[in-house]
């Protein structure tokens, strides 16, 4: 079978290969917003832009279907943009490199981008379609999801006018999801005064690499290793036993992802660069011991840098660092009454040294508003007690469950109707723009679901190609009978 026979539906992946072709990073979605524009006009249906840039397509319904209630597909147009180290890309000029690899669909060396493309190729799929039965349909597609939900947040009310909102940004074929989490991010500022290097120092770069990563939602619950938190532990262990000096820290990235990379440049004695390459030896083989199953490739380099002739002070490296160790990463409390269900996490995002101070980037995690405040002050406190200055942003709101949604039923129906079993009917610990779309129109009745994806915010993000199809059929089916 050749690649172009596997990638069925054909009209779905010919739609996401030229969403592939658009550069379209979180709040730079101007390419994708003046292409959607294009695509809803060349089709001659109603398109419209609102201030944020979501757009919105209208496409009447099938003869004969006129009087269904109109139904939104929604789904988000911008994309986490990762990239392997070293290489060289820029995803504001470059087309996303695709690639089939047995069942799957990859990028070379950066992130694939389904997450959500594939759910803006199902959209315009269904709008240039000519055969596909359906009510009155409104495909929104929101900007500025990944970073924010700013797109979803700044949509004004009666810009959408549906009464269902199908949300295409699930990563699990065969799964529908009815609630999730909110969230918000801690930001911090570390002091930075300038001290001389003393003399008879030596300068080494240390690098923790090669982690897996993902989402810092979804993904919070495997026990993957965050590069941040490695890479402060093995610095404050190496304070504890000889003088230290942080001449640099660029750890992390996106707020959103469990960090894969983490560096830093320090200054040692002389006389004790041997023993930390030694102990960097011993402590890259037991944090590989602590994370054999989630971690195969984990690496901790270090090698000779360049002497800076400043560095942060030894009292605020040493308070900095013991803030860092301190404060909570990963799953906090797990749900009273869902037990597989995450209640409450937090994700040490970002670490990096700027003009202003060394600036830290932490997001929390509940779907219990109350357990989200007190996770985001439990995370400040510790920061502060490192001599920070901590700001907790508004955030965004959770997707409550409806267990009286007609939505759900007719889903649950069309995909028995299909598959001959039931889906799992779920709540997951990931922001989706239903919460914020569902507190702005509250008449509105929802679901989300979508194929399966792998290894989203990274580069070894991937599509499984058959369960597209599923989705598809899914969809399809669910909008030719949903009343």
């Amino acid at each position: 079978m050749t690649h172009q026979e596997m990638l069925q539906p054909s009209s779905v992946f010919d739609c996401f290969a030229r969403v592939c072709q658009v550069p379209r990073p979180s709040k730079k979605e101007e390419k994708m917003v003046a292409f959607l524009r294009q695509f809803g006009e060349d089709l001659g249906l109603p398109t419209f832009v609102d201030e944020a840039g979501n757009v919105l397509i209208r496409k009447p319904a099938t003869p004969g279907m006129e009087d269904l209630p109109v139904v939104i597909l929604q789904s988000h147009m911008d994309m986490v943009c990762e990239k392997e180290a070293g290489l060289d890309f820029d995803f504001e000029t470059q087309p996303i490199d695709t690639y089939v690899d047995g069942e799957w669909l990859s990028a070379r060396g950066t992130t694939l981008g389904a997450d959500d493309g594939i759910g803006v190729a199902m959209e315009m799929a269904i709008l240039q379609s000519t055969d596909v039965k359906h009510g009155p349909l409104e495909c929104v597609f929101t900007v500025d999801e990944e970073t924010g939900l700013t797109g979803a947040t700044a949509m004004q009310p009666g810009f959408m006018s549906g009464r269902y909102l199908i949300n295409l940004d699930s990563e699990d074929e065969g799964q529908i999801f009815i609630s999730c989490a909110g969230g918000a991010n801690t930001e911090a500022l570390f002091p930075w005064t300038e001290h001389f290097v003393p003399s008879g120092f030596v300068a080494l770069g240390v690098t923790v690499s090669g982690l897996t990563g993902g989402h810092s939602g979804d993904d919070i619950k495997k026990r993957r290793a965050n590069a941040n938190k490695l890479l402060v532990r093995l610095l404050h262990d190496t304070l504890q036993k000889t003088d230290l000096r942080l001449l640099d820290i660029q750890a992390g990235g996106l707020h959103n992802a469990i960090p894969r990379d983490a560096h830093a440049v320090i200054a040692l004695p002389a006389d004790y660069k041997d023993q930390f390459v030694a102990d960097a030896n011993v402590f890259l083989a037991e944090v590989r011991e602590e994370f054999a199953a989630t971690e195969p490739n984990l690496d901790v380099k270090v090698e000779t840098a360049q002497m800076l002739p400043t560095s942060q002070s030894k009292e605020q490296t040493a308070r900095m660092l013991a803030a860092l160790r301190a404060v909570h990463n990963g799953v906090l409390e797990m749900d009273q009454d869902l037990d597989w269900l995450v209640q409450t996490s937090s994700n040490l995002a970002s670490v990096r040294h700027t003009p202003e101070g060394v600036k830290v980037v932490t997001s929390q995690r509940s779907n219990i508003l109350s357990a989200r405040k007190n996770m985001s002050a439990m995370v400040s406190a510790a920061l502060q007690l490192g001599g920070a200055t901590t700001k907790t942003a508004d955030g965004y709101p959770g997707w409550k469950l409806d267990p009286e949604s007609k939505l759900l039923k007719a889903a649950r129906e069309s995909y028995v109707r299909l598959f001959g079993k039931e889906p799992a009917v779920l709540a997951i610990h990931a922001g989706l723009e239903c919460g914020l779309l569902s507190e702005k129109y509250p008449e509105i009745d929802m679901v989300s679901f979508g194929p399966t994806l792998r290894g989203v915010h990274s580069p070894d993000e991937r599509l499984l190609i058959p369960t597209v199809q599923m989705v598809w059929d899914h969809l399809l089916d669910l909008l030719a009978h949903i009343e």
